[in-house]
């Protein structure tokens, strides 16, 4: 037979969503994909209640429900101070995951170049050898996860590169990009002529005193910044598959393009019900972090108690573990033998990096106090694993 795609030989399949699997099978509590435990605000699913009886069960319009849209628009516009219009500068996509897909789609031609900093999100890679383009890396150096901004020009003016990826605040390191080196990227792009696409989705999962500036508001950045966001971690419904892409009208028009042939539109009673979440007031988004920082304090604290190296989470709800007191020289070894010895499921740090770094694991935080007192307990024995 015919050989299968080459593009889809370039990359492995999610080793978050396979230690998910791992967790599974051992009985481990799964601090490895990232989705809370708790439940969504009760105004929401209350709401879903109604609509499943009421509708609106029919596709909605390709690019977003326009209640959906309007609201969207108006809780961007609140926090980040921008001038979104709803109708030429939002498509909403069926999850985050999408929303970058179809940006990449939209600005990349087969063999421009992508910058990405390293450690990343695994779909970011993908996203870009799917989109025909190849990723550069640039190292974000543990343990601080700064970066050399002389490296990062060094990357954007190499001939053919379109864009660049920013996740922030990051998955997988928890680091909040501050503004000053917000601007150094800003500067750079705009004298290279590149597109910025972000992945913001946990704007609104921070710890004090760190703040989230949106790299669209710098001067120079509104025309060429992608914005791709969701709702899942701010409203934890990550099982809802509503994300959404922000950008001038002449990008989202080829967002709509390409978002129409992937995925038509996303779920339409999803929409109806999560309206009401992004109406919230801004009490809502004082208490989430709020509960985000007692989460992130109970776990960090039993993590130094137990006399684990880690660098402080300054956002999203993750945590990098430094695992090189236990002697492994693979951390995929060391996170299966977490999961069947301990039973507490993490995710290997060399998914993340690009360079030859294996001495990092990740841990998710985002779950009830009983799940993470529990996880803390067995943690308690991971001694057992040093060599």
């Amino acid at each position: 037979m015919k050989e299968l795609s080459e593009r889809t030989s370039k990359f492995t399949d999610s080793v978050i969503r396979r230690m998910t699997r791992v967790s599974i099978e051992h009985n481990a509590v799964n601090l490895s994909q990232g989705f809370p435990d708790f439940e969504p605000p009760k105004a929401i699913t209350d709401r879903l209640a109604l609509v499943a009886k009421e509708g609106p069960h029919q596709y909605a319009l390709t690019w977003g429900a326009k209640n959906f849209r309007d609201a969207l628009a108006k809780k961007q516009n609140h926090f980040s101070g921008m001038n979104v219009d709803a109708d030429k500068n939002i498509v909403v996509t069926c999850g985050s995951t999408e929303a970058m897909m179809a940006a990449m789609m939209s600005v990349c031609n087969p063999q421009d170049k992508v910058v990405i900093f390293s450690p990343f999100y695994e779909n970011y890679g993908a996203d870009a050898i799917l989109s025909g383009a190849t990723p550069i890396y640039v190292p974000l150096n543990p343990p601080e996860f700064s970066f050399d901004a002389d490296v990062l020009e060094s990357a954007i003016k190499q001939s053919g590169v379109k864009a660049l990826i920013l996740c922030n605040p990051s998955n997988p390191c928890g680091k909040v990009f501050t503004e000053d080196e917000l601007k150094i990227i800003a500067e750079l792009a705009i004298k290279y002529d590149i597109y910025v696409i972000t992945d913001e989705v946990y704007e609104h999962i921070l710890y004090a005193p760190n703040k989230h500036t949106y790299i669209a508001t710098l001067k120079g950045m509104a025309d060429r910044t992608i914005i791709c966001s969701s709702l899942s971690k701010t409203y934890s419904i990550t099982g809802w598959r509503l994300g959404y892409v922000i950008a001038n009208e002449e990008i989202t028009n080829r967002v709509k393009k390409v978002h129409d042939f992937l995925t038509v539109g996303a779920a339409a009673p999803l929409m109806e019900a999560a309206t009401v979440g992004l109406n919230f007031e801004d009490s809502y988004y004082e208490e989430l972090q709020a509960h985000y920082t007692h989460m992130k304090e109970l776990f960090t604290g039993g993590l130094k108690d137990i006399g684990l190296q880690f660098r402080e989470p300054q956002g999203a709800y993750y945590v990098m573990v430094d695992i090189s007191e236990f002697g492994y020289d693979d951390d995929n070894e060391f996170c299966i033998d977490l999961a069947s010895k301990v039973r507490v499921g993490a995710v290997p740090g060399s998914s993340f990096f690009k360079e030859n770094i294996n001495n990092y694991v990740r841990f998710h935080f985002a779950k009830k106090d009983e799940t993470l007192y529990e996880a803390l307990n067995r943690l308690e024995k991971i001694k057992i694993l040093k060599k």
